[in-house]
């Protein structure tokens, strides 16, 4: 209240009353610290500068009556000398010719045990009244009393401080009041939008996607004859193939929000945390819509339930559950779609794909040829590109590989030139990189000896088989440079895409494989550790052939399939075996004798052409890389090569991208 003057004027503005600030938590630590301190300069006694004397010395300057005054505690005596004497010489090898240090006018010096009244009587005879005698006391009880007052108070402060941090975190600050907020991360509209034709290729799953894009633009259209928006979309591909670039690029279709979270960042190592996260996620996403929420790697936190070696994690239960829950939530008039995407589609729970959650379940597999080409044609817009590059032919070299792939073969060609100082990347540029991509980096290693003769007759067993046998892919390159864990390769190149393979095919490719290992029997006449990685892979197709494929007449037109959930991810904890030990046997012998019969066919074909063997070897040992145009002119041409109608050399057969690696040492694996 404003008070009036005496006589008129202006109210005089009363000031407030001061207020007295509240005690904080450092001001309360603050001063136990200085009590603390106080109290052990307190008990630490006084700080006069002494000397330590010996006990003998202190007896001696008391007989000659040089004492002022002395104050006896228990065995300690403190005192003060009339005159300061000389202090006594050290017996010390090393302070021999050096004057003793000075003493102070105080002194301190340890009372033998071995004295006893004679000492009091000549300390009352020499000092008298200036003698003190102190009874002893224990001071441990008020030390130990002060020690745990501080450690109370210290208590009640770190109490205090916690007690005001859940009070913050609680009201929506603190440093873990963000903690079990959705990580999501949003992208808005207005930024640089991704559209369908940033995404080459994949016509058919841009197609399926349209759809989606049309709920988001216009719901009514589709409520007006009854038509329920879909819930969830699971995108299911191997890695690389452009899951994560469609569904950004539904959100730019649509031009409406899009939220991406990983399905590992839910996890967490406190029950629940998984699930609170979960809800926000899906409250931000209500309030957005329409909107797009993609989780990527769904498979981290869509696991079977209740399944794998040690039954099943809490956390990753009830965020799963949690996710369940709020798609099942959705009122139909809700215009977020849940985009997911994942490597591993048999792993994860039936609850969560069945309809009216992930409504629709799109494939996003490797691309084709013109996938491939029009993927090369995106990532090289802003690459200088030499005159004698063909797009169409990388295109045609590298089927099999995905986008990334693609990507990333285009990056290694770019960063190979700038290291070459060139103005633009070539052909040549492009062909070190696929080699790279394919067959791996190569190594420092150099091969000399019999070890290179050996390897040079292995890859050559290789190229051989593959140039003769019908029904094998295009021989590219063969070299005995170490690259990656190979200390040779035999690269081999389809020409187009292949989505099936016969029993003929899968025997060529089994003597293909086994000709590396041939080729050393019949020329060195021993075996080598090289051959592991193609016995291995051999070994799988013959089992394949036998068990999957019904491709042995001995055991007809049954599949005998294990089972090959692993403990940790699926459905079973034991190998499931559904057939008898018998037929088991039987299994092993026939693919013994498909192997076997491989291998002599492949022994059979090198000693019928064991000129073209050693000439071939040869050169690979001289030149270390050979590619199809040289090894043709070694030689000769393929027997099993057609001529297409615009005279290039085709294969008959087309199988899928493979790459042989062979001669890899027995610690490689």
């Amino acid at each position: 209240m404003d008070k009036q003057p005496v006589g008129g004027g202006p109210p005089v503005q009363q000031k407030p009353a001061p207020t007295r600030p509240p005690m904080t938590t450092f001001t309360l630590v603050l001063g136990l610290i200085v009590l603390l301190v106080a109290a052990v300069f307190y008990f630490g006694g006084d700080t006069t500068r002494r000397s330590t004397i010996s006990y003998g010395f202190f007896y001696d300057q008391l007989k000659a009556d040089n004492i002022a005054e002395v104050r006896v505690h228990g065995k300690e005596a403190r005192g003060k000398f009339k005159k300061i004497p000389e202090a006594p010489k050290a017996e010390d090898a090393k302070t021999e010719g050096k004057a003793p240090p000075a003493l102070e006018e105080h002194f301190y010096a340890d009372i033998s045990p071995l004295a006893g009244q004679d000492l009091d009587r000549l300390l009352l005879e020499k000092v008298g009244d200036h003698y003190h005698a102190d009874k002893l006391s224990d001071s441990t009880g008020i030390v130990m009393a002060i020690y745990l007052a501080v450690t109370i108070f210290l208590v009640i402060g770190m109490m205090l401080f916690m007690y005001r941090r859940a009070r913050d975190q609680f009201l929506g600050g603190g440093i873990l009041a963000g903690f079990s907020k959705s990580p999501a991360k949003r992208y808005e509209s207005g930024k640089k939008r991704i559209t369908f034709d940033d995404v080459a290729g994949l016509e058919g799953v841009k197609q399926d996607l349209t759809e989606v894009v049309e709920f988001l633009k216009n719901p009514q259209k589709f409520q007006r004859l009854g038509g329920r928006i879909p819930k969830g979309t699971l995108l299911m591909g191997p890695p690389g193939t452009g899951k994560t670039l469609l569904a950004k690029a539904v959100a730019g279709e649509a031009n409406v929000p899009f939220f991406s979270i990983s399905g590992s960042e839910f996890i967490q190592m406190f029950v629940g945390v998984g699930a609170g996260r979960v809800r926000d996620m899906f409250k931000t996403a209500k309030e957005a819509a329409p909107c797009i929420l993609f989780i990527d790697e769904i498979d981290a936190v869509g696991r079977v339930r209740g399944a794998g070696l040690g039954g099943g994690h809490d956390e990753r239960e009830q965020t799963l559950n949690q996710i369940l829950s709020e798609m099942d939530g959705f009122s139909p008039n809700e215009a977020v779609i849940v985009l997911a995407a994942t490597n591993r589609p048999d792993v994860l729970d039936p609850a969560l794909l069945r309809p009216g959650r992930f409504d629709r379940h799109i494939t996003v597999d490797r691309p084709n040829f013109k996938g491939r080409a029009a993927i090369f044609k995106v990532h090289c817009r802003e690459v200088p590109l030499a005159d004698d590059v063909d797009l169409d032919r990388l295109a045609g070299g590298t089927v099999g590989l995905t986008g990334a792939d693609i990507r990333n073969l285009v990056n290694e060609a770019a960063l190979w030139a700038t290291r070459q100082g060139k103005d633009k990347v070539d052909m040549s540029d492009f062909e070190i990189a696929r080699d790279k991509v394919l067959m791996g980096p190569k190594r420092e290693e150099i091969l000399t000896g019999k070890e290179k003769e050996m390897t040079a007759y292995h890859e050559s067993g290789h190229a051989l088989l593959a140039w003769i046998v019908p029904g094998g892919d295009r021989l590219h390159k063969v070299t005995i440079i170490p690259r990656g864990r190979a200390l040779g390769v035999t690269q081999l190149l389809p020409e187009e895409d292949r989505l099936n393979i016969s029993e003929s095919e899968l025997h060529a490719r089994l003597v293909f494989m086994l000709g590396g290992r041939a080729a050393e029997k019949l020329v060195f006449d021993e075996y080598s550790a090289g051959a592991e990685d193609d016995l291995k892979r051999a070994t799988q197709i013959a089992r394949r052939m036998v068990t999957h494929w019904g491709m042995s007449e001995r055991l007809g037109p049954v599949a005998y399939r294990t089972s090959e959930e692993h403990p940790f991810l699926g459905k079973e904890i034991h190998e499931q075996r559904e057939f008898s030990e018998h037929t088991a046997q039987v299994i092993d012998e026939e693919v013994a004798r498909i192997l076997h019969a491989a291998a002599d066919r492949a022994r059979a074909l090198l000693e019928q052409n064991r000129d073209k063997l050693d000439s071939l070897a040869h050169e690979l040992a001289e030149r270390e890389m050979l590619d199809e145009k040289e090894i043709e002119e070694i030689i000769g041409p393929s027997p099993t090569r057609r001529v297409s109608a615009n005279g290039q050399p085709t294969a008959p057969h087309k199988t899928p991208v493979e790459t042989v690696r062979a001669d890899k040492t027995a610690q490689s694996g």
